[in-house]
């Protein structure tokens, strides 16, 4: 339907680089300009624009939008009327959950959050940080940040909450995490409406399954390798397959065929011990996509 278009919300900001990656594994090229928030796409069937993760599910809610990419602490914190499509465990770092965190400076009395009753805590992530207080049975004065919130308990600021991924940056600005305030992962959300639209949920789900063959791909590789019969059950011994190995048999009736997914990280370990089992002509490849 060469007169519709869906519009895609990419978040501009700490989540831009990843996100841009995993819509490239799973085979959509994003291009971006330096001054424009209109990104090229090889789909003509999508319009992608940039807009704060903060701010997007506001957007798919409004209907500005059709879909979009965005953290669950913003669907939160906006308290957006939106569809879940699908969970996209990635990050700025890692493919790993954020963590929303309640800290203070290393040498302040704060030992966990009742410490800090009528204290001024700072956050961008306001309503979420409240919700969390008045659960505990804390009455604190959350202000917004504008930016610039872990070097707020130097200045006079009780505690903030903050995101972060390793911790690393809290400890270099001399902070000490008190308490999880909560979890996220990125979602891939759409708006209601849009997904009542046939064209628009079909194309919407096709997006979802390749990024989620995407992620489901990272840190792992292909395995494939020729096995004579043999010494077929002391080299399937060996595998860690994410499911029972494929094993097809070659043109020499004694010879078979072994192919199976593992985790990269076990590949220098794993090729010597397959060797070793009778595995030849191995052959480790890199994956694009595991569509389950």
């Amino acid at each position: 339907m060469a007169d519709k278009k869906l519009k895609l919300g990419i978040p501009k900001g700490s989540l831009q680089d990843s996100t841009i990656r995993v819509f490239e594994k799973a085979g959509f090229k994003v291009r971006l300009s330096s001054r424009s928030y209109f990104p090229s796409i090889d789909d003509p069937d999508i319009e992608v624009i940039l807009f704060r993760a903060q701010e997007m599910s506001r957007y798919v809610e409004d209907g500005i939008l059709d879909c979009g990419i965005t953290g669950n602490d913003w669907i939160e914190e906006n308290n957006s009327d939106v569809v879940k499509i699908e969970e996209l465990v990635y990050a700025k770092q890692s493919m790993s959950p954020v963590r929303w965190v309640l800290a203070v400076s290393n040498n302040s009395p704060v030992k966990s959050v009742k410490d800090l009753e009528g204290k001024q805590v700072a956050t961008e992530l306001v309503n979420v940080t409240n919700r969390y207080f008045k659960s505990k049975g804390v009455s604190a004065n959350v202000e917004f940040s504008w930016g610039a919130t872990e070097v707020k308990p130097k200045i006079g600021v009780d505690a903030i909450v903050e995101i972060t991924e390793t911790g690393s940056s809290l400890a270099a600005n001399d902070l000490r995490i008190v308490e999880t305030i909560c979890r996220s992962t990125t979602q891939f959300i759409a708006n209601k409406e849009a997904c009542k639209d046939r064209w628009k949920k079909d194309k919407i789900d096709i997006i979802a399954l390749l990024l989620k063959g995407a992620i489901h791909a990272e840190g792992k590789v292909g395995l494939k390798m020729n096995v004579h019969k043999d010494n077929l059950s002391k080299v399937i011994k060996v595998l860690p397959a994410m499911k029972t190995p494929t094993v097809a048999p070659l043109f020499n009736s004694d010879w078979v065929d072994v192919e199976t997914i593992i985790d990269e990280e076990q590949v220098k370990k794993l090729i010597p011990e397959l060797k070793r089992a009778g595995a030849e002509g191995i052959i480790e490849y890199p994956l694009n996509k595991v569509i389950e």
